[in-house]
């Protein structure tokens, strides 16, 4: 079994999540992909998120649309603060035997090595599916040297590029700019029955 990782807030999901959730299956072999939702991500703590049940409302909505993409309530239901490390560790016991890869950007990747305990990390996973964008530079030489092991797990994913993150589709809602081409149905329809973002 081939399980990939996807971690986020979702705030909201977009097609640029199912793109490269749908792509890093492909690509990768994975059987299933788990979204997980991220309640209070440590990095975000200054930052407004939506409620955690609105997020995985919209992340619900969306998951159905392939068979084998499910949720992870390995975040939701456990106390924070919620670190990869520790999540990946969890996954790995819940799935024993199975590969799992961790879903990330070059971003992420980059900065992998100032993570909370990223060698552990590191070490409970097959592989990283890490997406790039133009330009990305991504040192791996000095990332194995911080990080022994790495260049051995990292998998480029080749995606369509979409420049699309969730903060501009908040921005174009709280502005009145069209965004339901940039979501799924269902998830448009969500946001604005709840009115979100407004």
């Amino acid at each position: 079994m081939r399980i990939g990782i996807f971690g986020g807030t979702f705030d909201p999901p977009h097609i640029g999540h199912l793109i490269l959730a749908a792509e890093a299956c492909d690509q990768l072999a994975l059987d299933r992909v788990l979204w997980v939702v991220t309640p209070d991500p440590p990095h975000k703590f200054n930052r407004r998120i939506s409620p955690v049940q609105v997020r995985l409302e919209m992340v619900q909505a969306v998951v159905g649309l392939d068979g084998r993409f499910e949720i992870s309530r390995i975040e939701i239901d456990r106390p924070g603060p919620h670190y990869s490390a520790d999540t990946v560790q969890l996954l790995a016991q819940e799935n024993p035997g199975a590969e799992l890869f961790y879903l990330m950007g070059g971003d992420s990747l980059h900065d992998l090595a100032t993570w909370m305990r990223p060698q552990q990390f590191l070490n409970c996973l097959t592989g990283l599916g890490v997406m790039r964008r133009p330009n990305d530079y991504i040192n791996l030489p000095d990332l194995e040297r911080e990080l022994p092991g790495i260049v051995a797990k990292v998998h480029f994913v080749d995606a369509p590029l979409i420049e699309i993150s969730s903060s501009m589709i908040r921005d174009r809602v709280r502005r009145g700019r069209h965004y339901r081409y940039f979501l799924s149905p269902a998830v448009c329809a969500l946001i604005d029955e709840k009115g979100l973002y407004r």
